[in-house]
């Protein structure tokens, strides 16, 4: 969808919610944090949010839908989450379970379920289960061949959206011997089983998102008809894995508008609030800690950016992009709340009070996309197991350094269109490629040359961004060697070393350095003052650069300050915190931050 194009679509999403700090507003904080409250699932928002209709953005056109992008989708659901992350997972809850359908349905299957969706029904994915976790190849739930059929016995648990769904997306095993062709998924109707048939396991009490339905079903010979089977038997692993890189690169959104709400709460607080003649923004500890919260949300975006365009762009990578973006994105930002904590000081434990009650909420549901849809070991891991290719493939294949160089621009690009998504053309290893760090060194040149055509003191800054950025892609050889020192030394236990995760976590800092200067370099013409800003991009690359020198300054007071000018800008303009910088709702005037 064009930029322009989706602006648009996003401001009249945001128009039709308005303000959330009024209490008049269609979803307004204060009847959000009572359902949280009262963990009462919040059906009257979901209800809202699917008459407006934004849902049919993750529907495909051939089936009546409106999905084109998947950044659209991806967009739609940071605006609702920024303020209640609880009504924006159970949309997305929905849309996921759609995926193995998407993915590997007939025409006529996908069809099917997307008149269920466009009927209001809500789905759930039924995957995980008690014993197993992550551990999807130890699922107990099995799918016994009959006539015309299959019946599914077993129980799927900690399943979002379990008990309130029509319908859930179920992984069952179709071999009794399992293994990774031996799984299968089935589409159950709970309408269209026996009366009791399927029994709702009760709802799990939850830190975060304390309004959500986590529960769970239980089902013990339950038919369903050879036609509710989703792609081939014994292809159920495939799809699950395919369906998850989608999840973990969708989830991110949460992550993003947890953060963005926290922040623009705090500043609020900080921008109104003077002790010892100044204002808490204007004292130099308290700008650093919103400053530097404001660069990670922006690392976040750029790695997400790339992450969610992949998914069009290059599906055959999106194992290592998806894996990044779901470990490196809800990790830093779970950091940055920390800093929000210090800066806003005992108001964090205000927890009645209709401004800093939902800055509570935002803290304890950020972490859902920290474990969900793949923990951190999980995505580590697939990142580890791909490692040796990856940084293989960075030191010495000129030619796809070639072929990512000309691919960057789209997969960064705000203002790029994106090819049809295709998520069957997905793949589960990207065979040593990762275009964002294939091509970082190609955009760090650009960035050169952009700092040789700055003037003052953005020339400087500039200047040192490359310093930077220089320094931070020059550790993949040292990452390589030690890769290579711990595989000689540890043999076969160097793919279950400890060593090697935290090698998979320089890895995807990495990723997001490249992200960084992709997006400043192939966005830059296309970006809303007061983007592209170099001391930004500066202070972005400094955070990263403490990942590896924690104790590492780069940057100065005035780089600091020119951040402030741009984070205060997009605050008083009511825009997004991000390189979209979607305009948000109209405010009311309704605030409560200096009580």
């Amino acid at each position: 969808m064009p930029k322009a194009d989706l602006t648009e679509l996003a401001a009249r999403l945001e128009a039709h919610l308005g303000d959330p700090h009024d209490p008049t507003s269609p979803m307004p904080f204060d009847q959000i944090l009572d359902h949280d409250e009262r963990e009462e699932f919040p059906y009257a928002f979901v209800n809202l949010l699917q008459r407006w209709g934004v849902h049919e953005y993750v529907i495909p056109k051939a089936q009546g839908g409106k999905a084109g992008d998947v950044e659209v989708g991806f967009n739609l659901l940071r605006l609702i989450a920024r303020r209640d992350p609880t009504s924006a997972t159970a949309l997305m809850l929905t849309s996921l379970s759609f995926m193995p359908a998407w993915i590997a349905g007939t025409d006529e299957q996908k069809q099917y379920v997307v008149d269920l969706m466009k009927q209001g029904n809500k789905l759930a994915w039924g995957l995980s289960e008690r014993h197993h976790g992550s551990d999807v190849l130890g699922n107990e739930m099995r799918a016994e061949k009959v006539d015309g059929g299959y019946l599914l016995t077993g129980e799927k648990w900690l399943i979002g959206n379990a008990t309130v769904a029509d319908g859930v997306s179920v992984f069952a095993r179709t071999d009794p011997k399992g293994g990774p062709a031996g799984y299968s998924i089935f589409l159950v109707e709970k309408r269209n089983t026996p009366a009791g048939a399927v029994e709702e396991l009760p709802n799990e009490r939850l830190h975060g998102l304390r309004a959500l339905d986590m529960s769970g079903i239980r089902l013990d010979g339950v038919f369903v008809p050879d036609e509710a089977r989703l792609g081939h038997q014994g292809q159920g692993l495939e799809i699950a894995l395919k369906s998850a890189q989608v999840a973990r690169t969708t989830i991110g959104s949460m992550a993003l508008a947890a953060v963005d709400t926290a922040l623009r709460v705090t500043l609020d607080f900080t921008e109104q609030r003077e002790i010892f003649g100044k204002k808490v923004s204007d004292i130099p500890y308290s700008r650093r800690q919103l400053t530097e919260v404001f660069a990670d949300l922006m690392i976040a975006d750029a790695v997400s950016l790339g992450a969610v365009r992949s998914l069009q762009v290059v599906p055959e990578q999106t194992s290592v992009w998806s894996s990044v973006a779901k470990y490196f994105v809800p990790t830093l930002l779970e950091r940055s709340m920390a800093q929000l904590n210090i800066v806003l000081g005992a108001r964090l434990y205000l927890r009645a009070h209709p401004h800093y009650g939902i800055y509570q909420k935002m803290l304890r549901d950020l972490l859902v996309a920290i474990f969900a849809d793949g923990n951190t070991v999980v995505n580590l891991k697939n990142i580890a197991l791909q490692l040796d290719g990856l940084l293989g493939t960075a030191a010495q294949d000129t030619v796809a350094r070639a072929a990512a160089d000309q691919r960057v621009p789209q997969l960064y690009g705000i203002d790029r269109e994106l090819p049809l998504y295709r998520p069957w053309d997905q793949e589960l290893f990207s065979r040593g490629k990762d275009d964002a760090v294939l091509a970082a060194p190609g955009s760090l040149d650009r960035l050169r040359e952009l700092a040789a055509e700055a003037k003052g003191e953005e020339q400087v800054w500039l200047l040192r961004a490359v310093e930077v950025a220089a320094g931070l892609l020059g550790r993949a050889e040292a990452i390589h060697r030690r890769a290579g020192e711990l595989r000689a030394g540890l043999g076969r236990e160097y793919g279950q070393s400890a060593e090697l995760f935290d090698l998979a976590k320089q890895y995807s800092a990495l990723h997001a350095t490249a992200a960084c200067l992709h997006t400043f370099v192939h966005s830059h013409a296309a970006l809303d003052d007061p983007l592209p800003s170099g001391a930004l991009l500066l202070l972005q690359l400094e955070r990263l650069h403490r990942l590896f020198s924690p104790h590492e300054s780069v940057t100065d007071s005035a780089v600091v300050d020119e951040v402030m000018r741009v984070l205060r800008h997009l605050h008083r303009e009511n825009r997004l915190f991000s390189y979209w910088q979607f305009p948000l709702a109209t405010r009311t005037g309704v605030r409560h931050a200096q009580s």
